[in-house]
């Protein structure tokens, strides 16, 4: 079974190779928690699927840029670049975010970034 480092870093990749809202969503178990802090969060895989495709539409692409990665047991952390590849520009979102891996599945994903960083290049 891989590590849960290794669930992280394949998870990752998944969204930087455009996989799709239900392969990304296939990553977590069945009552993963999936808390964006500045949002409310969300529960089961089914609504995890729906949140990730409610805000990739409209994105041509989200690259993760993983700058560090640190794993403890079952919890690994990353720092992250998250740009969003809008058709006529790229927004690059600083994040920090907080995975728990249980049995090889994303248990719980907690991402923390500035909204007001967001929606400022939105403009």
């Amino acid at each position: 079974m891989e590590s849960p480092t290794e669930v992280v870093r394949r998870f990752c990749g998944a969204w930087s190779d455009g996989k799709s809202a239900p392969e990304l969503a296939a990553f977590f178990t069945d009552d993963a928690v999936y808390h964006n802090i500045p949002l409310a969060p969300v529960t089961g895989r089914e609504d995890i699927a729906t949140t990730i495709a409610s805000f990739t539409a409209g994105v041509e692409g989200i690259e993760f840029r993983v700058l560090n990665l640190v794993g403890d047991g079952p919890v690994v952390m990353t720092e992250r670049v998250d740009v969003f590849k809008l058709p006529d520009k790229s927004i690059a979102l600083p994040v920090m975010g907080t995975f728990e891996v249980r049995d090889g599945k994303i248990a719980a994903w907690r991402d923390y970034f500035d909204m007001n960083q967001f929606t400022s290049q939105m403009g």
